[in-house]
């Protein structure tokens, strides 16, 4: 098959841990064409979706990990697979570069499927499930926001479109910046804050599950620095290895036939303790540091499911 891939600068990735990476790589070990181009070379062009990009050759080989060939113009449809694959935040350009792959459907397979990427972003489609979350308040008014607190005294308080832990911060019962907090945020910034209850059992892990095809593949423990609350890789979390347990799958039991549905092939779901706290659609990733631990190649599952699909 050909498949292109829609994402952040390939040249720069980490390719011991970027699941992008991860996946081309076998897409290419698997006989299929590779592609590359970022999101800004993604284009309407007189009823045609088009990119300007490069085919491309992967190597697990640190400083010369890609080979790119000359920069190309290419009808996306003319392609198998489109992987819509760059990080967040979920800003306009990234909801402008869902309608445009929107576009696509019938001619070309997007993953994950760009409509319901953009109507379930990480910290909404949870709400569909709120017998499996921690309380929660989305709300840009600061009584709303207050009230909450004062409910529940300890809580996560962050951006609503945000990732990888930036702008997250714990309030305790004792805390007095919440007011200040909102005031910063809402002043460079239009959107909501979500606001949940704080779950002590994050110290001993965020467990970020895989699920492929709607089915749970695997989890991975991130453990907090020291001092840390924020259990994200990006800011300093620790991968180890862990199981499913009983809880886990029950979530997955629910979310999954919805996932499967909506076209959503590769998703992680972040759950502390009992609860489900989001569900990542738009980049999910954790596929090396699972595949390492577990010894499962789960990048072959997320390409066996997507030849199903195709074929």
């Amino acid at each position: 098959m050909k498949i292109a891939f829609q994402m952040d600068p390939i040249t720069s990735v980490d390719i011991n841990a970027d699941s992008s990476f991860r996946i081309a790589e076998e897409a290419q070990a698997r006989g299929h064409e590779l592609f590359y181009y970022s999101p800004d070379k993604l284009a309407y062009e007189e009823g045609e979706i088009t990119a300007r990009g490069h085919d491309m050759v992967v190597r697990r080989e640190i400083g010369n990990h890609v080979d790119l060939g000359p920069k190309i113009h290419v009808n996306l449809a003319d392609f198998d697979v489109v992987w819509l694959r760059q990080d967040p935040p979920f800003d306009m350009h990234y909801i402008t570069s869902t309608h445009l792959l929107d576009r696509l459907k019938g001619k070309a397979l997007v993953v994950n499927d760009p409509f319901w990427v953009r109507n379930y972003p990480e910290k909404l489609l949870v709400l569909d499930f709120p017998e499996l979350t921690p309380p929660t308040t989305i709300a840009r008014d600061l009584d709303t926001i207050k009230a909450f607190k004062e409910r529940h005294g300890d809580v996560i308080l962050k951006p609503l479109y945000g990732n990888g832990g930036a702008g997250v911060f714990r309030l305790d019962a004792n805390d007095r910046n919440l007011t200040s907090l909102h005031e910063l945020f809402t002043g460079f910034s239009r959107e909501p804050l979500i606001v949940q209850k704080f779950l002590p059992d994050v110290s001993n892990g965020d467990k970020r599950v895989i699920l492929v095809d709607g089915e749970p593949v695997g989890a991975i423990n991130r453990v907090p620095a020291a001092g840390e609350t924020r259990s994200n890789m990006h800011v300093g979390g620790r991968p180890e290895k862990i199981g499913l347990s009983e809880r886990d799958l029950e979530i997955c039991a629910a979310i999954g036939p919805l996932l499967r549905e909506k076209g959503q092939v590769f998703v992680g779901i972040d759950v502390i303790g009992d609860y489900l706290t989001e569900i990542n659609v738009t980049s999910p990733t954790g596929i090396q540091e699972l595949e390492r631990f577990d010894g499962v190649n789960i990048a072959e599952k997320i390409w066996e499911a997507i030849e199903a699909r195709v074929g």
